[in-house]
């Protein structure tokens, strides 16, 4: 096959790695900046347009930055009205990248989740904090992504104080359930089509209550029990997603989801793990491209 990687980052490891497991496995790839994209939307015809000359492949890795996510899902969808196969549909990305729409479709399929509130008003501040079980309380700006725009409210008047400056910014924010028996921890699932294929335990540097490798916190490889699986692929597939990194942290009441993204760094997941989860893409890949051959009927894919 030839496999673009949708990409304005291809020095990065995920990036690199991706491509290597390709062209070991004999695909060509390419990595296109989906930025530098141009398309031409025409009924019966649509094309994408890279430098000037028409892009022409058999399916896309989908790696989009939160902050690209209108654009480059609309990137990914032109390749699927043209019939290419991709890692990741453009609903997925754009419901997995809006936190708020994301936590609603979650609930709406029964998947367990630290109380969350949302609100406008900030005169309701009170009752919101309520609603979430008081403080301490984690806010979460919407537009966030590893672990930034992500506070911890130990007290209610920091709490207060952030919310207050967050509306006059007139930034949209989720307020979270605090859950303190997770010492600092959190689990990274990685899932592909209907497989857990890795996982691992991140914890948060001294002082820092985020976990997220990039904000200094370590990782281990951890064994997930059933019901964390099941979970991770529940989320995974309630949003619409093939492949994904679930964010998953122990609670007192089970399991519970904290967010799914829709382009997961390997690095860290590969060093904890030992596993080549670049190469297991690329096989999933294959193994769609396998099942699309096969079947007669054609599919029109989901549009945002």
């Amino acid at each position: 096959m030839k496999i673009a990687l949708l990409s304005r980052a291809p020095n990065c490891y995920s990036s690199k790695h991706i491509v290597a497991a390709g062209v070991k496995a004999g695909h060509e790839m390419i990595v296109l900046d989906y930025l530098r994209c141009r398309m031409d939307i025409a009924a019966g015809d649509p094309a994408v347009f890279y430098m000037g000359e028409r892009v022409q492949v058999d399916a896309i890795i989908p790696r989009i930055a939160a902050s690209y996510t209108f654009y480059g899902a609309a990137v990914v969808r032109q390749f699927e009205m043209g019939g290419v196969l991709t890692a990741n549909s453009a609903l997925g990305i754009s419901q997995s990248r809006d936190k708020l729409r994301c936590h609603q479709l979650l609930a709406r399929k029964g998947v367990d989740m630290p109380v969350t509130g949302f609100a406008h008003n900030i005169h309701d501040i009170d009752m919101l904090l309520d609603s979430v079980g008081g403080t301490p309380v984690i806010l979460k700006l919407l537009e966030g992504s590893q672990g930034k725009g992500v506070v911890l409210a130990e007290t209610r008047k920091s709490a207060e104080s952030i919310i207050a400056a967050f509306s006059k910014l007139d930034a949209n924010f989720l307020v979270q359930e605090y859950i303190e028996e997770a010492g600092g921890s959190d689990i990274r699932a990685l899932v592909i089509g209907k497989t857990v294929v890795g996982a691992m335990i991140r914890t948060a540097a001294a002082g820092e209550f985020r976990a997220n490798l990039h904000q200094g916190g370590s990782a281990q490889v951890l064994k997930l029990t059933n019901e964390e699986k099941k979970l991770a692929l529940h989320a995974t597939q309630s949003v619409k997603l093939k492949v994904a990194g679930v964010d998953l942290i122990r609670s007192s009441r089970g399991p519970l989801v904290l967010e799914v993204n829709s382009s997961p760094g390997l690095e860290g997941i590969e060093a904890a793990t030992g596993k080549d989860i670049a190469s297991r893409l690329i096989k999933f890949l294959e193994k769609q491209k396998a099942m699309k051959k096969g079947s007669k009927i054609t599919r029109t894919p989901n549009l945002v």
